[in-house]
């Protein structure tokens, strides 16, 4: 295992610490998956994109990761004031299907557009529903501390007794709050609007188990009542199954921070007397066009419509790959404004690094390097990584590997040397930054197939290569005007041709 000099932000402590796992070289990572109800948007991407990208980091330094990401199939009420159905619930009413039809076939969504963001499959992938029982047993671990009360068969967490509780402890620091930096008296004001709901002491807390109305259908019995588990009960039962009662990374956007993450800490002290995670790790937001995306505005898009530019903001349809691309650019904790003017930048970004690394198998190796090849190849590798262990800077990875795409560029030219083991090097660098830790492949636009396993693309690459051979059998009859022709249709047909030193190389043109 390579030694780590991995620093990440803890939102936690509000600082970037040293990572140093529990039980190195094992790492247990949750991130918070989707609420299957809808298509999957950008919403689900960034989430998706960072966590894919720290556990392919993670793997590359040696350790050996548990990634665990849960799919929301039931009891997403985003708060208590929500009447009798979560929203799979309501949209299975309301299309007149069995809701775990809906979880399925947006699931099978979700994943379709994960693959296409070239996301590896997490370790684990818990359903909700399929854990129950644990979130049943961790709701009676809560109230046999006296941290939890019944009402109406409903069961909801005390924060009051909780905070004191914690007080009693000599773990003040640790009150609920200690997340999101929130005060009790400041969540009181802001759930003014749920006072009304009779059944809580209180109306800060939160569900644990909710009693089902009598025209709920996804209902459980339970000790308590038949009824459901509360939004935030699955990710802390769930992560403690698999990862232990302490585990390493906790990841997801930065919008669940208060309330989802702040009661998954509360849940876990009030169970077992510790919170669970080291490192609490999120994503910031993201705009379309400068304002938030919602269905009121008229901008929210689905990562389908991005693919396919089947909406009215679009311009075009973008690739998943330039997609990804645009969001590396950012760092995971800086917000992302999407835009067609963005995206096409993104695009052009994409194009030139995956070209540049197409482009290395046909650069011919020299005895030495030049200078400036030399400068570059020698501390690529080493920029790269201090960029990746510096809570992950993706920016400044992928400005490394512009710098290093000047000098292919240079090198296709035959504006400079480089020797056999430098070529090595670089190609090796490239690749393994560009493509096995953030994840990116080349489009077909890159002028060679975008994934080795694609025969479609494969064979597009083959019959332009051979109708570049024909021109250049024509040009070595001296055969002017067919050698033109092909070049003129080519372009036409949106084909950049470049005739170089060791012959022509091609690239389509967006």
């Amino acid at each position: 295992m390579m030694e780590s000099k991995l620093v990440i932000y803890n939102t936690l402590t509000r600082q970037k610490e040293r990572f140093e796992p529990l039980h190195a070289p094992n790492v247990g990572m949750y991130v918070c998956g989707p609420t299957v109800y809808g298509d999957p948007h950008l919403g689900h991407a960034r989430p998706a994109v960072t966590f894919d990208v720290v556990f392919r980091y993670l793997k590359h330094l040696g350790y050996k990761v548990r990634y665990v990401r849960n799919i929301t199939d039931v009891g997403h009420l985003e708060h208590d004031a929500d009447e009798g159905e979560d929203k799979i619930a309501k949209k299975a009413r309301l299309e007149q299907l069995e809701p775990m039809e809906i979880a399925q076939y947006y699931a099978n969504r979700y994943h379709a557009a994960m693959d296409a963001l070239g996301c590896l499959s997490p370790s684990i992938e818990p359903h909700a529903t399929g854990h129950i029982i644990e979130q049943q047993q961790l709701v009676g671990e809560i109230m046999e501390n006296g941290l939890a009360y019944e009402s109406n068969g409903s069961i909801y967490f005390d924060i009051e007794a909780y905070n004191k509780w914690q007080e009693e402890r000599g773990k003040k620091q640790e009150c609920y709050g200690m997340l999101s930096g929130r005060s009790l008296e400041n969540i009181k004001d802001e759930s003014r609007e749920l006072a009304g709901v009779g059944e809580k002491h209180n109306q800060a807390d939160f569900a644990l188990w909710k009693r089902a109305q009598p025209e709920h259908i996804m209902r459980w019995p339970s000790p308590w009542s038949d009824g459901f588990p509360g939004w935030h009960c699955e990710c802390t039962a769930m992560g403690r199954k698999y990862l232990g009662d302490m585990f390493d990374i906790h990841g997801g956007g930065m919008d669940l921070i208060f309330p989802h993450h702040e009661c998954e800490i509360a849940q876990a002290i009030a169970s077992m007397g510790h919170q669970a995670v080291k490192y609490w790790m999120h994503n910031n937001m993201l705009t379309i066009n400068g304002q938030k995306m919602g269905k009121s505005l008229g901008n929210f898009i689905t990562l389908e419509q991005f693919f396919k530019g089947d909406h009215p903001l679009l311009k075009k349809a973008y690739a998943p790959m330039t997609i990804r691309f645009f969001m590396l650019s950012a760092h995971y904790r800086g917000t992302v404004d999407f835009s067609n003017d963005a995206l096409e930048a993104a695009e052009k970004g994409l194009d030139k690094l995956m070209t540049a690394i197409g482009d290395l198998k046909r650069i011919q190796a020299s005895a030495a390097n030049d200078a400036e090849t030399e400068k570059v190849v020698k501390s690529l590798r080493q920029k790269c990584y201090d960029a990746m262990n510096d809570d992950f800077a993706t920016p400044q990875v992928i400005s490394n590997l512009f710098e290093a795409c000047s000098v292919v560029n240079k090198l296709i030219d035959h504006k400079g040397s480089i020797s056999a083991d430098s070529l090595k090097e670089l190609s090796d660098t490239m690749h393994l930054f560009a493509e096995d830790i953030l994840g990116l492949k080349a489009t077909a636009s890159s002028g060679f197939a975008a994934d080795d396993n694609s025969a479609r693309e494969e064979a597009f690459g083959k019959v332009v290569d051979m109708v570049l051979a024909l021109r250049a059998k024509a040009k070595a009859n001296k055969d002017w005007a067919t050698s033109d022709q092909i070049r003129d249709e080519l372009a036409a047909a949106g084909f950049e041709v470049k005739d170089t030193k060791d012959g022509a190389t091609w690239k389509l043109n967006k």
